[in-house]
C-alpha cells in the first residue's frame, strides 16, 4: 500500500489545518491507522490512531483536545484536523498502517509515505 499525506503548510499559532492521508494499492478499511510526527532533531512520535471502524480513537497527551483523527473507508483515506496549533506542533506529519504491537511504538507501523510539513509560527 502507498500512503500520500497532504494538507500541511505554514500557519500562525492558534490556527488550524486539516491533513489528509490517501491510500492506494489496497484498501485500508480493515486496518488501524495512525498519525505520527517528527520535528527536526527529534525522534518520530505518536500523535493519534483510529480503529478500522472509526469507532474509537486515541491521542497523545500533547494533542488531546486539539486534534481529531477521522477516516472515510469509502475514500480509503484518513484525516487529522488540527486546531489551536502551537509552535511545538511544527513537524513533518506521517500517516501509517498499524501492523502489530503497542500503538506508540513506531516499529509496529508500516507504509509511512513521504509525510507533509506543518510549520506553526508564533
Amino acid at each position: 500500500v502507498q500512503l500520500q499525506a497532504s494538507g500541511g503548510g505554514l500557519v500562525q499559532a492558534g490556527g488550524s489545518l486539516r491533513l489528509s492521508c490517501a491510500a492506494s494499492g489496497r484498501t485500508i478499511g480493515s486496518n488501524t491507522m495512525g498519525w505520527f510526527r517528527q520535528a527536526p532533531g527529534k525522534e518520530r512520535e505518536f500523535v493519534a490512531f483510529i480503529l478500522w471502524s472509526g469507532s474509537s480513537s486515541y491521542y497523545s497527551d500533547s494533542v488531546k483536545g486539539r486534534f481529531t483523527i477521522s477516516r472515510d473507508n469509502a475514500k480509503n483515506s484518513v484525516y487529522l484536523q488540527m486546531n489551536s496549533l502551537k509552535s511545538e506542533d511544527t513537524a513533518v506529519y506521517y500517516c501509517a498502517v498499524h501492523r502489530s504491537g503497542a500503538y506508540y511504538d513506531t516499529e509496529g507501523w508500516d507504509y509511512w509515505g513521504q509525510g507533509t510539513q506543518v510549520t506553526v509560527s508564533s
